[in-house]
């Protein structure tokens, strides 16, 4: 994966060289160490001369969207058609039937600017139907990393938030990993991306690792953390599909649409309206 154009290319979007992850040093060192207990002296000698381990430089947090993640607990299934029962999770999260009307977003990576504008739509929606559609935001981040994005918006408002790490929501309505680097890296979204602003991955990383080093210190002095962070799911992928759904009171889709691409914001209004019919 570390050769691949996809992560050369997502490497260099984070200012980081196409080399940075090159761990061949660690394979060629190992190797040779392991021939004679002098070659073995002398690599050792080497190694803390140059200090070869510290001058790798960590994955910074900001880079972890544009890796792949690990596949969900569960099967990605088909994307529920108009007038199918809304899909049940493994562990029955969405019972949307048993709700009013629903507008169910399935978020990207937070920071995502595309994600940001999808999501301030829906707040916007929950805003004017206050008692009539419950909006509903799925999002696939760590919850720190969820709640730090969101306060960084100004907050959920009327909008429910239910957070997915394991993706198994995700692909209960057929929504799994982007089956091509076209989804992220086609040159439609790459233009829309560079005319975007308000990305807010680096104060969502910025904020995550501070609170990692608080965390470190605190059990260093032996008190309780939270958990920390830093995984390469905290802050959710860039290759995770999204997807809008609208479920009426019986629980029937009746209007749905998966992304196309990651700048696809989706209607979200077309929903609404075919809602409130």
């Amino acid at each position: 994966m570390l050769s691949s154009l996809t992560t050369k290319l997502a490497l260099r979007k984070v200012g980081l060289s196409s080399d940075a992850l090159d761990f061949s040093a660690l394979t060629t060192s190992s190797s040779s160490s392991s021939s004679s207990p002098s070659s073995r002296q002398k690599s050792t000698q080497d190694a803390n001369e140059n200090n070869t381990w510290g001058t790798w430089p960590p994955i910074p947090l900001k880079a972890h969207p544009w890796f792949s993640p690990p596949p969900p607990p569960v099967k990605v299934g088909p994307v529920p058609r108009i007038g199918d029962a809304a899909p049940l999770d493994r562990r029955r999260r969405l019972q949307l039937g048993l709700r009013s009307k629903c507008l169910v977003v399935f978020l990207r990576c937070v920071g995502c600017a595309f994600a940001q504008k999808t999501f301030l739509a829906l707040r916007a929606i929950a805003n004017r139907h206050p008692n009539t559609i419950t909006c509903i935001a799925v999002s696939h981040a760590s919850p720190r990393a969820t709640n730090k994005w969101l306060d960084l918006l100004g907050g959920p408002w009327s909008v429910q938030i239910v957070v997915d790490q394991e993706r198994a929501i995700y692909a209960a309505w057929g929504l799994g990993v982007a089956s091509s680097v076209w989804y992220v890296l086609s040159p439609a979204a790459q233009v829309q991306s560079w005319r975007e602003t308000g990305w807010l991955g680096d104060e969502v990383a910025g904020a995550m690792a501070r609170g990692d080093s608080y965390t470190r210190r605190r059990r260093r002095s032996g008190q309780d953390g939270d958990g920390g962070g830093g995984a390469l799911t905290d802050m959710g992928s860039k290759w995770q599909e999204a997807g809008a759904f609208a479920v009426d009171g019986r629980g029937t889709v009746v209007w749905g649409v998966k992304a196309a691409r990651a700048d696809d914001v989706m209607d979200l209004e077309e929903g609404a309206k075919l809602l409130m019919l």
